[in-house]
């Protein structure tokens, strides 16, 4: 039963998630948190993360993270494969519609109408991640500015000039927010060491 909600769950990631990883991000945490409580919310956040620093898309690497855990290497198999064979099925099919009738203005409208659609579920997936990040608020939606995370902010900030001014490879910039929170975190405890000694 496990094996065939992880084929449905991740089948219908791969049928509806247009746009790319990104904007499959709220369908994947529809699937796994809102829907089966397969995983919390800050456990998808780390599934994010993980799925960014390792190669391949998104949702794939969703899918073969979460069967892992569900369901060990059987379960991964079968969610890697219903999270892939809508977009097998789709792109050939689409392939053959758009090299024939890729010319015609009402095609290219529909393409057009379908960006703002995209930047929306992106964007609604990046303010969760944000919010768990930054204020840890499992199910809370209320931003409490004191429950506030500062160091990651810092490192939030750090990371976006990076990306945007600096134009830093983004396998750089994940490894150098990874070493800045160790480094918090050892100041955090060598201060709270400090702390009991006096």
């Amino acid at each position: 039963m496990i094996y065939l909600q992880l084929f449905l769950s991740f089948f219908q990631i791969g049928l509806f998630s247009f746009g790319g990883g990104y904007a499959a991000m709220p369908l994947i945490q529809g699937q796994v948190v809102q829907g089966h409580g397969w995983l919390s919310m800050s456990e998808f956040t780390d599934l994010i993360t993980i799925s960014q620093m390792t190669p391949g898309p998104i949702a794939v690497n969703s899918a073969t993270f979460v069967g892992i855990k569900i369901a060990g290497i059987p379960g991964a198999l079968v969610a890697t494969f219903g999270c892939i064979l809508p977009s097998c099925i789709l792109v050939t099919l689409l392939a053959k519609l758009y090299l024939k009738y890729r010319e015609m203005a009402m095609l290219q409208g529909i393409l057009h109408s379908l960006r703002p659609a995209v930047v929306a579920m992106i964007g609604s997936a990046g303010i969760s991640i944000l919010v768990t990040a930054f204020w840890s608020s499992e199910g809370d939606t209320v931003i409490r500015l004191a429950q506030t995370n500062w160091s990651l902010v810092v490192i939030f900030i750090i990371s976006l000039i990076l990306l945007q001014k600096g134009k830093k490879n983004p396998i750089f910039v994940m490894v150098l927010a990874g070493v800045m929170k160790v480094a918090v975190a050892l100041v955090e405890k060598f201060a709270a060491c400090c702390g009991t000694i006096f």
